[in-house]
């Protein structure tokens, strides 16, 4: 899920910067002086919901740690002083919920990255929109969350409504299945997911068995049972990776063939390593995009495998300069600008195969 640590360090950077302003000759958001070459402080906080304990701890740490390495960043090269109020979810709503009612009263902070989970976003976004502070995810991807409901909610990855049907299009284009299983986990991203693909796999003539499990379960083998011989594809489109690994081991004991497609929420390398396996993404590894070396070797060398002059920042204008932002390239090899409802403009889903080795190898598009 490394796509979504990424984003939401590039999220990061639009906050901060948007937060201080930027040069008025400048139109790439980066540090600025005025006439006289005089330099302004700008000091505020960002805050950073997202899982930092919990069954994903190990992405929420990772989005963590691009979030302050692009913090530094910007702060070095604006002048600025912008801090992190860290916010621990656990992938959780109610918990989303406690972590926000906190940021909304604390009026020092001016702009939000996270939260992780489409079911987050469900359950913060009135508050946050109460609030008039704006929030950045870097992987909630339900198509739902941005339909206006939420107007202070913009994110940095494509929807559901196009991984869903990408997906699709591919198992059945490449993979050829009679028949497949898809399983929901019971949350909002994965029941989404799953709405945007049924159709497309019975309108091309594939039998679908629908299955429901709760994300608390880790023994799948009453579920893997059900797997028929016909059934070459199961369709994981859940947000734990260590799930989809036990899935995977559950059918390997039971001898069943069938190849494991799984959505962005199982890009997990070091989690889910099910060989043949196959996952999508919102984002490319960075660690092959030539003009991310340096980004990517300050990372691993700093948390291992993986005066400006402008406005005083404030939630309504730090919001109004995010919808604004027009980036014309990021670390992702790819530009960032937000359409009307607050999905970035012509995203795309990549999708990975993953080996014996337990690595993942992207397939060409």
């Amino acid at each position: 899920m490394k796509g979504s640590v990424i984003v939401a360090a590039t999220a990061l950077g639009a906050l901060a910067v948007a937060g201080c302003g930027s040069s008025s000759s400048s139109g790439g958001g980066g540090g600025g002086s005025n006439a006289s070459g005089a330099t302004k402080s700008c000091v505020a906080s960002v805050g950073m919901e997202g899982p930092l304990t919990g069954p994903v701890a190990v992405l929420g740490q990772e989005q963590l740690h691009f979030a302050q390495l692009a913090l530094a960043a910007d702060n070095l090269a604006n002048k600025t002083k912008i801090s992190i109020v860290q916010g621990d979810t656990q992938l959780n709503p109610a918990q989303a919920t406690t972590v926000t009612q906190q940021f909304t009263s604390n009026s020092k902070i001016v702009a939000v990255v996270g939260p992780a989970g489409s079911q987050e976003v469900e359950a913060i976004g009135p508050l946050m929109a109460r609030a008039g502070l704006a929030f950045i995810s870097g992987s909630a991807t339900n198509k739902t969350l941005t339909t206006g409901k939420y107007p202070t909610f913009l994110r940095t990855v494509s929807n559901d409504s196009v991984q869903g049907p990408q997906d699709a299009h591919y198992i059945i284009s490449n993979l050829h299945p009679k028949a497949v299983m898809i399983v929901d986990d019971q949350e909002v991203y994965s029941t989404g997911l799953v709405a945007a693909m049924i159709p497309i796999f019975q309108a091309a003539g594939i039998k679908v068995d629908h299955e429901s499990v709760s994300q608390k379960v880790t023994d799948f083998s009453s579920l893997v049972a059900k797997v028929t011989p016909a059934t070459t594809v199961v369709v994981l489109p859940w947000q734990i990776a260590a799930n989809a690994q036990q899935f995977g081991r559950n059918l390997a004991q039971q001898h069943k063939k069938a190849v494991i497609f799984g959505t962005d929420g199982l890009f997990s390398p070091g989690t889910f390593t099910i060989n043949g396996s196959y996952v999508s993404s919102f984002g490319p590894d960075i660690t092959a995009i030539p003009a991310d070396a340096a980004i990517a070797a300050a990372a691993k060398a700093k948390y291992g495998n993986f005066g400006t002059f402008g406005q005083t920042p404030t939630r309504a204008n730090v919001l109004a300069a995010i919808k604004k932002t027009n980036e014309a390239t990021t670390i992702l090899g790819q530009p960032i600008r937000f359409d009307s409802h607050g999905d970035p403009v012509n995203s795309k889903f990549f999708l990975f195969k993953i080996n014996s080795a337990g690595k993942y190898n992207l397939i060409p598009s």
